[in-house]
């Protein structure tokens, strides 16, 4: 059986702090299913570790869920994700403006994966995406979608520049039901995704060319006072596709 180092088993537990994946560039990835997306991406599978090959004492001590899975793997992370480098071009968009919770933006980043969505991108007080929670919330769209850290104030200002648009949801919107939108075929099309307490901000509510609104069932008598976040992406960006020509 392989042995691993108190020293090697101190540096992969501390990567389930956020300070110690900024300084070395690195994440964890738990569970057969996520690990084999890791080795299957771009990725840098840096180290696989397998319950078989290392013991269920030490899987336990480098794992970062409550129920260690039996294999983990040390991933890089790519380092494209905040430089900058970002271009515009025709397509569907995901703009996310401050979302705070870890388990939003995995689903979120879920959600992209399944609609075709191949490029999210994030203010840069978003949370992490290397979060283990968010990271595990993927359920692997994190290694299959283009996901970048950006101003999203400059690149909603990129996209009106090439004619394109920028949708938001408000609750004083228009019934997105009731109207045309446009899914990004031949110009670049943004949906922004505001903060789960404060929704969009007033700073990107002045770029946006189109206030949605997602109604409830009955019209006149709504329950719940909004959405969540990740929801209400999921239904919007099922209705941005739903209009695609088939």
């Amino acid at each position: 059986m392989a042995q691993l180092s108190n020293r090697d088993i101190k540096s992969i537990k501390a990567l389930a702090s956020k300070k110690f994946r900024d300084e070395t560039g690195l994440f964890v990835v738990e569970g057969e299913k996520m690990v084999q997306e890791a080795l299957d991406s771009r990725f840098e599978v840096t180290a696989v570790y397998r319950r078989d090959e290392i013991g269920e004492e030490a899987m336990s001590r480098i794992s970062q869920l409550s129920s260690p899975s039996p294999v983990l793997a040390v991933v890089r992370k790519p380092a494209d994700i905040d430089d900058g480098s970002f271009t515009v071009g025709p397509g569907l968009y995901l703009a996310l403006d401050s979302i705070r919770d870890p388990g939003n933006l995995g689903t979120i980043l879920r959600i992209a994966d399944w609609f075709g969505i191949r490029s999210v991108l994030a203010s840069r007080d978003t949370v992490e995406s290397f979060n283990p929670k968010v990271v595990q919330a993927t359920m692997g769209a994190i290694f299959r979608v283009d996901f970048h850290y950006v101003d999203i104030k400059a690149f909603a200002s990129a996209v009106l520049k090439q004619d394109g648009k920028v949708y938001g949801t408000f609750l004083d919107g228009v019934d997105m039901y009731s109207r045309e939108l446009d899914p990004g075929l031949s110009k670049p099309v943004a949906i922004i995704i505001g903060n789960e307490a404060n929704g969009i901000s007033a700073g990107m509510e002045t770029l946006v060319s189109d206030r949605l609104f997602i109604p409830p069932y009955p019209a006149d008598d709504p329950g719940s006072e909004s959405l969540n976040a990740a929801v209400a992406t999921a239904i919007t960006v099922a209705e941005f596709r739903r209009r695609l020509p088939r």
